[in-house]
């Protein structure tokens, strides 16, 4: 077996050999696109030069000082198409070549990261101008994409699908606009020949500002189809069609099961991923992959502005400013439905009228946390020290916040880097293990420390815990070592006796409540601190994004603000009195508005998982009152 080496440099793709070189040179220029045909030669388009090889971020750069690496997005023209099997062949097979590959994922998906994260070996990120500004993926992005080879972001649904049917938003398309990124478009040709090519000149004249960049056709009944429809496509489209997946029915992503992590820790999937390298390996030409990668154009990131230590800013947008990228109110999912079917996770993301507090200066650098329990795929879907994230809270971050009325107080916060970090214990298994990577590190950029337990292993919340973040999960497949685990749920109820904050979101919602009853019927005790019952069902409850209101004053939010985000779940709550519920969140989706979740005393729950990227000054007031908790408590 020779080791193969891949280096992309300025302008240049060169693929090492056992010592052999073969060098293709791209050009810098916007050279006009011929027609790939079958010979050696090709020529294809580029829009600039390409960035210069890339190191580790230096202490000090700023957004200006750095350009994202070599980049694709692979997109599909629907569900289905076979854009995750592309996704994951591909970064397998990349890394097989010695590259260092950074994964991202359009919209709000838990479950396509996580296998990124496991082929690739570092935290997998999500990318949605929905949730978040476009300014806000585009510092995400080229932070997360610096010091490595390549970067590979995986769409959503098909290219053009999103949040509103009138426009690009929350689609892979506005990503892929929105980072300057190529596309390669993976178009499932089964029972078609010359059609394929319509499918893909439909697709390039839908957004003359999009850059497709290659075709992966899939599902090809023999080589012969692959070379009809290669001609048909480079004939009218002028791209390469870049390879070919021969029809396999048993070469596909299997049902995502609850068991994802644990499968994943276990070695299960590994045979799966190799597969699909080696058969994206098989009809596909990976050296011209690597060449339209290489030829993306440098990212322009926006000079941020940092919040200093000796003032705070305010945030003087509108509630209108908020949503001005945002086409349409009405709610549209964003997840992969027919890849995406066991996701239990609610999001919400929001703008607030507050004033912004102020970064948390030499604190605001995100510090790697030795105290993980997890290990394996869990360590790395969090991990700080592996993920380069902003190192402040910048204006920009906070343009999203809302006027919703009189101006109330901004939180200041004057951490020094030998003053107390107050801990936020987090819950991270098997049974709790959807986390937005930029809500851990915003926390951290705010000032805490994260300690993450495993109540799975029978952990109970850490003694020097200042708050509680119980995450999103499939905590119904594990409800009855949850139930079992009394230190833990006494542990729950101690605390939000104390005073304690304690957010917890979809599945992390449902252990609060009375008991839950499973699929099968099963009923099990939990923590009881909310006064409802958590009933599982096979029809899916709730899916698409949410913009969630807070109904009152928390820890969190002050009333009125709002959070962006997502809701995807299969199970229900019934309170106990639904006269008296003390609603967390007023939230709109594409059937109106509606009232759900909880918040009472120092708990706030809901099935709305939210993206604190949508407004990070709602991180620096939680670690804000984890400060407060701590002084009451040492009192």
């Amino acid at each position: 077996m020779m080791n193969t080496k891949t280096t992309l440099s300025n302008n240049q793709a060169v693929t090492t050999t056992s010592g052999n070189q073969a060098v293709t040179t791209i050009s810098g220029s916007q050279a006009g696109t011929t027609t790939c045909n079958n010979q050696a030669e090709r020529n294809i388009s580029h829009n600039q030069n390409v960035p210069a090889t890339f190191t580790n971020e230096v202490a000090g750069t700023t957004a200006s000082d750095r350009q994202a690496a070599p980049r694709l997005i692979i997109a599909g023209t629907g569900s289905g198409a076979g854009k995750t099997t592309v996704t994951l062949g591909l970064m397998k097979a990349l890394v097989q070549r010695g590259l260092s590959v950074q994964g991202f994922k359009c919209g709000p998906d838990y479950i396509d990261p996580t296998y990124h994260t496991a082929v690739t070996g570092r935290a997998s990120r999500n990318l949605d101008a929905w949730m978040t500004s476009p300014d806000y993926v585009r510092e995400t992005f080229a932070r997360a994409s610096a010091g490595h080879d390549i970067s590979i972001i995986e769409g959503v649904m098909g290219l053009y699908d999103g949040k509103d049917p009138l426009s690009n938003t929350g689609s892979t398309a506005e990503i892929a606009m929105v980072t300057q990124t190529p596309v390669i478009l993976v178009v499932d040709v089964r029972s078609m020949a010359r059609s394929a090519a319509a499918i893909v000149l439909g697709f390039q004249q839908l957004e003359p500002e999009l850059h497709i960049a290659g075709v992966i056709v899939n599902r090809c009944g023999s080589a012969g189809h692959y070379t009809i429809v290669k001609k048909a496509i480079e004939q009218m489209c002028g791209i390469p069609v870049v390879g070919w997946l021969k029809r396999d029915e048993d070469m596909s992503i299997p049902e995502r099961h609850l068991g994802l992590v644990p499968a994943i820790e276990r070695g299960e999937l590994e045979p799966l991923f190799q597969r699909a390298a080696n058969v994206l390996l098989e009809g596909t030409d990976l050296d011209l992959l690597l060449e339209l990668a290489a030829s993306a154009s440098p990212l322009q990131c926006t000079e941020r502005r940092e919040y200093g230590a000796d003032r705070s800013k305010t945030a003087g947008t509108t509630n209108e400013d908020h949503t001005a990228h945002a086409a349409s109110t009405n709610d549209v999912s964003l997840v992969d439905t027919a890849n995406s079917a066991a996701h239990n996770s609610d999001t919400a993301s929001s703008s607030s009228s507050d004033q912004a507090g102020q970064s948390c200066d030499q604190a605001s650098s995100i510090r790697a946390n030795n105290t993980a329990h997890s290990s394996g795929i869990l360590n790395l879907a969090g991990a700080a020290g592996e993920v380069r994230t902003r190192s402040k809270i910048s204006a920009e971050d906070v343009v999203h916040a809302n006027e919703v009325g009189a101006t109330s107080q901004s939180i200041e916060l004057h951490v020094a880097s030998d003053t107390y970090q107050p801990v936020i214990a987090v819950a991270r298994d098997a049974a709790f293990n959807f986390y937005y990577p930029d809500n851990l590190e915003l926390l951290e950029a705010a000032g805490a420390r994260l300690q993450y337990f495993s109540p799975l292993a029978g952990e109970s919340i850490p003694a020097e815990a200042d708050s509680i973040y119980l995450g999103g999960g499939f905590p119904e497949e594990f409800a009855a070592v949850i139930a079992g685990n009394e230190r833990f749920l006494e542990g729950l109820r101690e605390a939000v006796r104390s005073g304690m904050p304690l957010f917890a979101e979809c599945g992390g919602y449902m252990v609060l409540g009375e008991t839950l009853t499973d699929r099968e019927g099963v009923t099990y005790t939990m923590a009881g601190i909310i006064p409802a019952q958590v009933q599982m069902q096979k029809k899916r409850a709730a899916l698409g994004y949410r913009e969630a209101s807070a109904v009152q004053d928390s820890f969190l939010l002050k009333q009125g603000e709002v959070l962006r985000g997502h809701e995807f779940h299969y199970s229900t709550m019934t309170y106990r009195a639904d006269d008296e519920i003390p609603y967390a969140y007023e939230t709109k989706g594409l059937r109106g508005l509606k009232q759900e979740g909880y918040a009472a005393g120092s708990v706030v729950a809901g099935y709305t998982h939210i993206h604190l990227g949508s407004y990070p000054a709602a991180a620096q007031r939680w670690v804000h009152h984890c400060q407060e908790y701590r002084q009451q408590r040492t009192l």
